[in-house]
């Protein structure tokens, strides 16, 4: 005889939002979907998300697990993916205002069912200035 297991995923719909700015208006969302997915262990499971934030180029998927932590899997910077090492996932998109990203999770496994978080993000560049003198004749 021969079992299916099912694998439940679940995905948080309400997402948070890396801005560490107060008042950010409530036009600036991050949207993601489905809100919930069910899947077959072997399946791949995907995951679109999206933000209409202006300057924001960065989106980021998280797993939430059983005691609440979260464990960054990889990210969209503009439109390239970076998994994190060890992560069987595919990142596709546009993390740019308006763009939508794709997370493709293969091969689910048990410990696949989770709450899943995207979050949108800006990159900060630092630019070091030092002020040089010209030397004494």
């Amino acid at each position: 005889i021969i079992k299916s297991l099912i694998v439940l995923v679940f995905i948080y719909m309400s997402i948070n939002i890396l801005s560490f700015s107060p008042g950010s208006p409530p036009s600036d969302q991050v949207h993601q979907s489905p809100a919930d997915l069910f899947k077959n262990q072997g399946d791949s499971a995907e995951m679109q998300c999206s933000h209409n934030i202006l300057n924001y180029d960065r989106i980021l998927l998280y797993k939430q697990d059983v005691l609440k932590r979260l464990t960054l899997l990889g990210y969209v910077y503009s439109t390239s993916g970076y998994p994190e090492p060890g992560v069987n996932i595919q990142l596709t998109g546009n993390a740019n205002k308006g763009g939508n990203s794709t997370f493709t999770i293969n091969q689910l496994a048990p410990n696949s069912s989770a709450v899943y978080f995207c979050a949108a993000s800006y990159t900060v560049n630092q630019i070091s200035l030092s002020a040089l003198q010209k030397p004494p004749p």
